[in-house]
């Protein structure tokens, strides 16, 4: 929201200057973003009246001017503008003047001086020499009266400011100049100077007739006939200054009166060019196939979802978004139906950006606008009409108000005891009473109770917090001591069988990987290339056409990071993120954490790229494979034990791929990028990757005592041929189960897989795998029996399930 600091003070004027109004502003939760002067300094430049004009002796394109400036001498200017005439009035830098920077940076003295052999005592400046437009055709024309002699800074307000404000969504109320003087009243006490609002006098009886099909959609609809305007009245400055300075550009009379009752009242409206009305008006919901050729040039199809106004033949306006071009007014009108209207918030709400623009009023429209001034505000708007389009010919019809549908205000309750706690504050009823009355906020009291109704203009009182916000914000926050809580503060027991997400980061970061952070929105070709998932979870109003689903892997991300850092020539990447995912689920219920019908669980995921470690001395370079990923995997599932299963993902190599398996039950993924992806999302190398449930990694097993043995332990190694389908996992299955099923399985220690050959020796489908046994007894030294028979128990088990038989 954009406003002159002068358009303000004519509403409120409160003794503080504008840095101490804007602190003030910014203090009530109206934040000032900028204040930003509407002209450059300058000096020495005043209102002038060109005199006399005559052609320059030496030059075709020069005139010497004589210049009356106020002074009882006339100057003697040489100018080259395009537009100087004699009798006009215009803007003149006398010598010695200092005008704004130019392209150079350094301001620009006027000095006398000769130009082509005639003397020039000054200047004749544009808007844009003096840096108050950009409008640079010509001298600035002043109008008739402008008092000569007098500084232009004065004549023209250049000494004003413009104030930016950052509105949060609440403060719908504060969108108008009116808005934003009624806070700086309540706050500072200095009395609120109101537009006048005189009603016009009626001189005929046309009314068009309108009605409204859709009280949902359109509560009051107030409209007026007015004839015989002259539509190419020129706008006065000080309304284009005002429009100006509020970042509006100035369109024509009809149109700028419109944007400036707007901009001053918060009230958009809309102007109709009558007689391209067909018949009456019909407020309604679209229909499936109308469409509307919009004032931006646009033309957009509407269905039931989206409001218009229409008549006996075509559509004429979407609802509180924007008028149709075919009712247009132009330069040419003469006779316009005038229309206020009072439109439901959440029936504009996201009509705008359905067609990927935004306007003034659905901005003003989707937040809530005044319902009760729509009579008012249709006046004000006529009385400016006439005094600047209006004709000896103009007729005027009686406003037509229709009421369909209001919203019913229900009294919202503040505690004043409520109000101290929160604000932290003592706050008595004394001085909420205050904060009320100048807020001019109805309310009835009664000991420790106020019962507050919102006022037509607020549609962000609803709750009791609502009411605490605005006494917090008269009484000002900064006048709120920060003093630390009192509240006690109970030191929760992390449970010892879990691990905090902040733990996995910090182990993952000692592994080498780097995190990130990516967006849970993402392109819907990745949920089909990593996941296989054809219908996912599509967002309504996605920020971007690439990032129109939600996730149900965190693989797209990952790789999208390992891409970015290759292009960079980045050739050894290491990420990883941990991230929520979303699946849809019938029986999720809603909740603290949840949504119903969908699944967020969160998931740990990594990915990594090219040598296995940095280039060095020490070892030969290699590329990651997928047993280095999985010795990272098994480090950070550490003391437990997970398993890995030979399985198939649409995103992995389908021989490279395996479930992670921990207590039985699915927890990941692990493998190697399809070689699909790596063409189709051009990588030189397969990176490995694994993805599994945070919850599980969270989990962990509380430390148990063990005997630590006084007795030497001792090895065994077994060689066991095989079939080459036959997994390692799988023989190591047997041996376990052989192992918990003998007397004396308990001096087994651990078995691990120390070397896998093929080859020489063995048939085509053979391959021989040798397993290395850690054997101990806590209570007594080894016997060679004890162990020899243990030793042949677990032979025989992989000899029984996979056919082994002993390697020779």
């Amino acid at each position: 929201m954009q406003f002159s600091e002068n358009w303000l003070r004519s509403m409120v004027d409160p003794k503080m200057s504008s840095d101490e109004l804007s602190h003030l502003l910014t203090m009530s939760g109206l934040e000032v973003e900028e204040v930003e002067p509407v002209a450059p300094p300058f000096s020495n430049v005043v209102v002038a009246e060109v005199v006399e004009v005559a052609k320059h002796p030496n030059a075709d394109r020069l005139n010497v001017c004589q210049v009356n400036v106020g002074t009882g001498t006339l100057l003697n200017i040489v100018c080259g503008a395009p537009n100087v005439r004699a009798g006009m009035k215009a803007i003149c830098a006398k010598a010695g003047a200092v005008l704004p920077p130019g392209a150079d940076g350094k301001p620009f003295e006027i000095k006398v001086g000769q130009l082509r052999g005639v003397e020039s005592q000054g200047m004749l400046c544009s808007a844009k020499e003096l840096k108050i437009s950009e409008e640079s055709s010509g001298l600035m024309e002043l109008p008739p009266d402008a008092p000569v002699g007098t500084s232009i800074r004065d004549y023209l307000g250049l000494d004003d400011l413009k104030f930016t404000i950052k509105l949060t969504p609440n403060k719908a109320d504060c969108l108008s100049v009116l808005g934003v003087a009624r806070e700086v009243s309540a706050l500072t006490g200095t009395p609120l100077h109101l537009p006048t609002t005189v009603p016009v006098a009626v001189t005929m009886d046309e009314i068009l007739p309108a009605k409204i099909s859709a009280p949902d959609l359109c509560g009051r609809f107030t409209g007026r006939v007015i004839r015989g305007l002259n539509a190419k009245a020129a706008t006065p400055e000080w309304m284009k200054q005002r429009l100006e300075r509020s970042g509006q550009r100035s369109v024509s009379a009809l149109v700028d009166i419109s944007n400036y009752v707007m901009l001053e009242v918060g009230r958009p409206s809309h102007v109709f060019d009558m007689n391209k009305i067909h018949g009456s008006l019909d407020v309604r919901w679209g229909k499936k196939g109308e469409s509307l050729k919009l004032l931006n040039g646009n033309t957009v199809e509407v269905d039931e979802w989206v409001g218009v106004i229409a008549d006996d033949k075509e559509i004429e306006s979407l609802a509180g978004i924007m008028g149709g071009d075919s009712t247009a007014v132009t330069l040419d009108t003469t006779d316009i139906y005038l229309e206020a209207a009072f439109w439901w918030p959440n029936a504009i709400q996201g009509r705008a950006r359905k067609y990927n623009f935004s306007t003034d009023a659905a901005h003003r429209f989707e937040r809530g606008v005044d319902y009760a001034t729509t009579v008012e505000h249709i006046e004000r708007i006529t009385a400016l009409i006439l005094q600047i389009c209006g004709t000896d010919n103009t007729k005027v019809g009686p406003v037509d108000d229709q009421v369909a549908n209001l919203p019913e205000r229900k009294p919202v309750v503040l505690r004043t005891a409520r109000a101290q706690k929160v604000i932290g504050v003592p706050i008595t009823d004394e001085m909420v009473a205050d904060i009320f009355t100048r807020l001019h906020l109805p309310f009835t009291h009664e000991a420790g109770k106020f019962a507050v109704t919102a006022p037509s203009y607020r549609f962000d009182i609803e709750i009791e917090e609502d009411l605490i916000e605005e006494v917090a914000r008269v009484y000002g926050f900064e006048n709120i001591p920060a003093n630390p809580p009192v509240a006690p503060s109970a030191m929760l027991i992390e449970p010892e069988n879990s691990r905090s997400l902040f733990a996995m980061r910090h182990q993952l970061a000692d592994l080498g990987y780097q995190e990130v952070v990516n967006m849970s929105f993402v392109e819907s070709v990745w949920e089909q290339d990593f996941a296989g998932n054809d219908s996912p979870i599509k967002l309504q109003n996605p920020i971007a056409s690439q990032m129109s689903v939600m996730r149900s892997t965190l693989i797209g991300g990952l790789l999208a990071n390992v891409r970015y850092n290759l292009n960079r020539k980045a050739g050894r990447v290491r990420v990883f993120e941990v991230g929520a995912i979303f699946k849809r689920n019938d029986v999720t219920t809603d909740g603290p954490l949840s949504v119903a019908g969908f699944d967020q669980p969160k998931r740990v995921a990594a990915m990594a790229y090219g040598p296995v470690a940095d280039e060095q001395w020490g070892q030969p370079t290699r590329a990651v494979d997928y047993f280095d990923v999985k010795a990272d995997l098994e480090a950070l599932f550490s003391p437990r034990v997970v398993r890995f299963v030979k399985a198939e993902h649409p995103a992995l190599h389908p021989g490279r791929c395996a479930n992670v398996e921990l207590d039985g039950r699915v927890v990941g993924f692990i493998g190697e990028l399809h070689p699909r992806w790596l063409q189709k999302y051009d990588l030189p190398q397969a990176p490995v990757l694994f993805e599994v449930d945070a919850a599980a990694l969270q989990e962990r097993v509380v430390p148990v005592y063990t005997e630590i043995s006084k007795f030497p332990g001792a090895t065994r190694d077994l060689a066991l041929v095989v079939k080459q389908d036959v997994p390692a996992q799988s023989v190591i299955d047997a041996f376990e189960s052989a192992i918990a099923a003998h007397p004396n399985g308990k001096i087994v220690q651990a078995v691990v897989l120390f070397d896998e050959y093929r080859g020489k020796g063995l048939e085509a489908d053979e391959k021989s795998l040798a397993f290395r046994f850690s054997l101990q007894d806590t209570q007594s030294t080894l016997q060679d029996d004890v162990v020899e028979a243990v030793m042949a128990a677990v032979a025989e088990a992989a000899r029984e399930k996979h056919n082994a038989k002993l390697r020779g």
